[in-house]
């Protein structure tokens, strides 16, 4: 793809911000896991960057999708670990 360079101008300097929100129950989750095993074996936290991929798809499409959908779809397209 040939970027012009006022174009990429544009990127570099249009507004990036999101509003990053975590509603998932992950401190219930981590709770309940130190009570039951005395620690955190059964909670999955994804990566910072899942939370951030998700606030952009919901700024720029209006759609909230979960973070194990968007986890799932960054590791299949290689940007996790998987």
């Amino acid at each position: 793809m040939y970027v012009t360079y006022s174009y990429f101008l544009y990127l570099t300097f249009m507004k990036k911000s999101v509003k990053l929100t975590y509603k998932d129950n992950v401190m219930s989750l981590m709770y309940k896991s130190l009570r039951t095993y005395g620690d955190l074996r059964a909670v999955h936290v994804p990566h910072s960057s899942v939370h951030y991929i998700r606030a952009l798809i919901e700024r720029d499409t209006g759609v909230r999708y979960t973070l194990s959908h968007v986890e799932n779809a960054m590791k299949a397209e290689g940007m996790l670990d998987k």
